[in-house]
Formats: C-alpha cells, structure tokens, sequence
C-alpha cells in the first residue's frame, strides 16, 4: 500500500488537523478516507436538497477523489479477488455519485452512502488485527 495517495486524498477533506493526517499509519489514513467520502456524500445530499449546486458538486468531486484514492491504494498482489472486489464497488460508488451529480438524484447519493457503509465498518472492525499484524514485523524486524 502507497501512503503517497492516501495522504494527499486525506488533504482533501481533512479540516480539524493536518497532524492527524500526517502522523496515521496507513490504516488510519484509510479509516479517514472512508470517514471522509461518507461526510462529503451526506454534506453533499443536504446541499442537493437545498438547491445549493455550487455546494454539492464541490462535495460530490470531492467524495469522487477520494474513493479514487481508496482505488488506487488497493495492494492486489494480496488477494487479488477481494481487491478485485473493492475496485469493482469503488468504481460502482464513483458512477452513482457522478450520476447524482448530473441529475440530481438523492437516491444515488444514499445508495452509494449504503454501499460504503460496510466497507467502512469492516474496516473499523479490524484495527486490533492491523495493530497486532504491524507488531509481528516490527518484532521480526
């Protein structure tokens, strides 16, 4: 896995504190990127149901650049077919948000908020596994 994407897609979206960014390791930075496309996904909604165009389509790209950057972070020498997998759905999620965007459809915006939903919960889910796997290599080090 690249850190180099992933830290720039972070930029993106990250307002409180580039040190998070800076200093995550690259589960968190993915951790934030999922956190963040589904933060630009539901702002992007509330502004398409307010008429602010202008709004929505600066969130709806940027939810677009950093589910690329979910993309092109994806290690496929791992599992290829589960990597497959998640290039597969993170293409799906970036068609139906730039569906959304061309025709204002609320409908797409939250089925690509429901698609990531689990990618990001799993992924939450093994952060003690990631931690634990991170201290077997700094011990065989």
């Amino acid at each position: 896995m690249t850190y180099g994407p992933l830290r720039q897609a972070s930029a993106l979206y990250q307002q409180n504190s580039v040190a998070g960014v800076e200093s995550a390791d690259a589960h968190q930075l993915v951790s934030l990127l999922l956190d963040g496309a589904m933060d630009r996904i539901a702002q992007a909604r509330g502004h398409l149901q307010h008429g602010n165009v202008a709004a929505k389509g600066s969130c709806i790209s940027k939810a677009v650049a950093i589910i690329g950057a979910l993309r092109d972070s994806l290690d496929h020498a791992v599992d290829p077919a589960f990597s497959q997998r998640l290039e597969s759905l993170y293409e799906y999620v970036t068609r139906r948000l730039l569906y959304a965007q061309l025709h204002d459809n609320v409908p797409a915006l939250d089925e690509a908020s429901r698609l990531l939903a689990p990618v990001r919960e799993g992924w939450q889910g093994i952060r003690a596994s990631y931690l634990a796997a991170a201290g077997e290599l700094v011990k065989s080090a």
